[in-house]
């Protein structure tokens, strides 16, 4: 896999992988680093799971890890370990602009759906009326 594909450091991963569940009965788990970075490809650019590019994986594994990860609480765990791994700066400037419009939003029909008739138009023509 290219490594321009995972969203986590060498150094971020290295902090990460030690609390990674292991031991599970079952299936060999799909690479960890791949569907993790399936995961906050899906969560930074706000894609559909389904979208998310082949190179990560099926949808349905990184899916699947998000969701029974996100019941056992184990994103809660690395979120807790993380802001508490070093000392919190001087100064913390967090910035949550996010607008998300419904994918209809675009698609409305405009105006009273009547035709314009060309005595309507100006002198220039319909395309500045």
């Amino acid at each position: 896999m290219a490594r321009h594909l995972f969203w986590l450091s060498d150094p971020a991963w290295a902090a990460i992988e030690p609390h990674l569940p292991h031991g599970r009965p079952g299936k060999p788990r799909v690479d960890d680093r791949t569907v993790i970075s399936g995961i906050l490809h899906v969560l930074k650019t706000g894609c559909r799971w389904r979208d998310v590019p082949a190179a990560y994986g099926p949808p349905t594994t990184i899916y699947n890890r998000y969701n029974r990860w996100a019941s056992r609480g184990i994103w809660q765990r690395f979120f807790e370990m993380i802001a508490g791994s070093g000392p919190v700066p001087d100064e913390l400037s967090i910035d949550s602009t996010h607008v998300k419009a419904h994918r209809s939003a675009a698609g409305s029909k405009r105006g009273s759906g009547k035709k314009r008739s060309p005595r309507s138009w100006n002198a220039m023509g319909p395309w500045n009326a």
